[in-house]
Formats: C-alpha cells, structure tokens, sequence
C-alpha cells in the first residue's frame, strides 16, 4: 500500500495488531529459550513448560486462523467503516492526505468510499487519469479515476491476509510435529 518512511501515518492508525504481534513475539521467544535451555540441561520442568506454551500457541494459531477465514465479510466491513470515520478527506490533517494520495497513485484510484466526491470541491492531482484503460470521470475540469480505493485497499489486505493465513496454518500444522519430542524428554522412562 504505502511504502515511503515518511507515509506512514495512516498505517500507524489503521493497524493495531502491531502490538499483538510484537507480544506473540517476546512469548515465543521466551519459549525457544525454555526450550532450548530444557533440552541442554535435560531440565524437565522447562520442557513442560516449553511444551505447554507450544500447545497453548498452537491452539490459539489454529482458533485465528479459521476465524480469519470464516470471517473475511466482516473484516471487509470493518476495513470499510474505519474509510468512512477518514470522510471529508480535505478535513484531513496534511500527512493522512499524502498518504492517501500516495494510495491512490498507486492504486490507480480516487478518494476511499465514493470516488473523487470524497474530496469536496477540491480533487488533487493523484486522482488525475493518466491511464487510457481506467475508468475516468470529470470532476473540478479534471480527467480523474472514477474508482473508489476501498476497493484496492480490501484486495491488498486480502492478498496479504491469504499468506498470513497460510503461514499461520503451516506453522499450526508443524508445531505439533516439533513438539513431540517434549514429552518423550518429560517423560519418567529411559525407553524413548
């Protein structure tokens, strides 16, 4: 979506799980470094907590990810609503509006929910129809995209949310292949 450092201000707003992620971090590397601490001093009680934590991680991976498939309407809507909270876009502060206007350089589009409307009376130069296969409309003297944004943004988030997803269910799918070895170090016999 916006790959500039310094257009990084609707980003800053619109994604909160930043910190989740951030925090599934810290978790997991607490628990490697259980793990990996368990195995070297063949410490039982670190490897049942290790255990325990990879089993708790997995169960919550696999609850997001079928959430996150099942609920793709919903986060379409929810995407759509915080568009409509950034409405009139010349009320914007000037950082959101050059964020915007990168977006929609970009996306080959103009203003978030109803197209160039979304703007008032003054449409900037981002929205200008350069592309002759486009849809364009005239709006303040100018060719402009007639295609809203939320459109593109929702594909982006979409494309994205499809790797995360995979990536969540692959690592859900290994977890348990990993640990297994956990409970045969737990374990009171030498037979393993």
């Amino acid at each position: 979506m916006v790959h500039n450092q310094e257009c990084g201000h609707i980003t800053d707003v619109a994604i909160p799980g930043i910190d989740l992620l951030i925090a599934i971090g810290v978790i997991i590397m607490v628990l490697g470094f259980l793990g990996c601490c368990g195995a070297i001093k063949e410490n039982k009680c670190m490897l049942l907590l290790f255990f325990v934590g990879l089993l708790i991680i997995f169960i919550l991976l696999l609850a997001a990810g079928i959430a996150g498939a099942v609920e793709e309407e919903k986060t379409k809507e929810w995407v759509k609503d915080k568009l409509q909270n950034l409405l009139p876009l010349s009320g914007q502060p000037t950082e959101v509006q050059t964020d915007l206007q990168a977006l929609e350089v970009e996306g080959k589009c103009c203003g978030l929910i109803n197209g160039p409307s979304d703007w008032g009376s003054s449409v900037p130069s981002s929205c200008e129809c350069k592309d002759t296969t486009a849809q364009c409309e005239s709006s303040g003297g100018k060719n402009v995209y007639s295609t809203p944004c939320v459109s593109f943004v929702t594909n982006y988030l979409k494309q994205h949310l499809t790797v995360a997803l995979g990536i969540a269910f692959a690592i859900a799918i290994l977890m348990p292949l990993c640990s297994d070895v956990c409970p045969c170090k737990v374990s009171p016999t030498k037979e393993w």
